[in-house]
């Protein structure tokens, strides 16, 4: 019964209303027939997708304390960790991610995320070492070879293989701005400049309103 009450909901999150569902979820009476758990890490979802992360952090707590689908519990807690590395709340991020590889959950993920709290830490040796691990675990994982390019490229810490490492992520993800900012970003550092410019371009088309972007190509223009 509490699964055809939520079906509704449901469906509009998995076709990506997530405001749609989220009015639909908390406009269900008090006394409806909900499993309350299943509630709240639909609820906690929507919120993050919609980037309302305090939000989404009261919901997703929920089903991490309830403990009752281990795999909603381990996919909540990487979601909570990703929050707290996005709101700079890095202890707590910490926590979740080596809480998750007890668990041995998507060590490459795990791993790219811990990597880029060491970097926000200023921990290049640590961060460097963490992107590895991830790589180790997918040699494919988009970030973990965008994040080890980039900061390869930033210490000036062998370009070729930077330039390599951003290249292969280009290969997954050709419409990152992400991926095309890091890549402009180490032709900047070879010293080639058209290069550099034709990928910062285009990420910056897709985030017209980046700063970092725009401070890597005002770089590159001056070089």
């Amino acid at each position: 019964m509490a699964k055809t009450i939520l079906s509704e909901g449901i469906s509009l999150y998995r076709h990506g209303d997530y405001s749609g569902a989220i009015t639909y979820f908390l406009s269900l009476p008090d006394d409806a027939e909900t499993d309350n758990i299943e509630l709240a890490y639909y609820i906690g979802l929507c919120y993050a997708k919609l980037e309302r992360y305090d939000d989404a952090l009261l919901y997703l707590e929920q089903v991490v304390t309830a403990g009752q689908d281990i795999d909603r519990v381990l996919q909540c807690r990487y979601l909570l960790a990703v929050i707290y590395v996005m709101s700079g709340r890095k202890r707590l991020a910490d926590f979740e991610l080596n809480k998750l590889l007890e668990t041995g959950y998507k060590p490459a993920s795990v791993y790219a995320s811990l990597a880029f709290i060491a970097w926000e830490q200023g921990d290049t040796d640590k961060c460097i070492d963490y992107y590895r691990r991830s790589l180790d675990a997918d040699e494919d994982n988009t970030t973990a070879l965008n994040g080890l390019g980039y900061v390869l490229a930033s210490e000036d810490k062998d370009l070729t293989s930077a330039l390599s490492y951003c290249k292969r992520a280009l290969e997954k993800a050709p419409q990152s701005a992400a991926v095309l900012d890091s890549i402009g970003f180490v032709y900047m550092k070879l010293g080639l400049k058209n290069d550099s410019l034709k990928y910062l371009k285009q990420a910056q088309a897709i985030l017209p309103d980046n700063e970092e972007i725009a401070e890597h190509i005002r770089v590159a223009q001056v070089g």
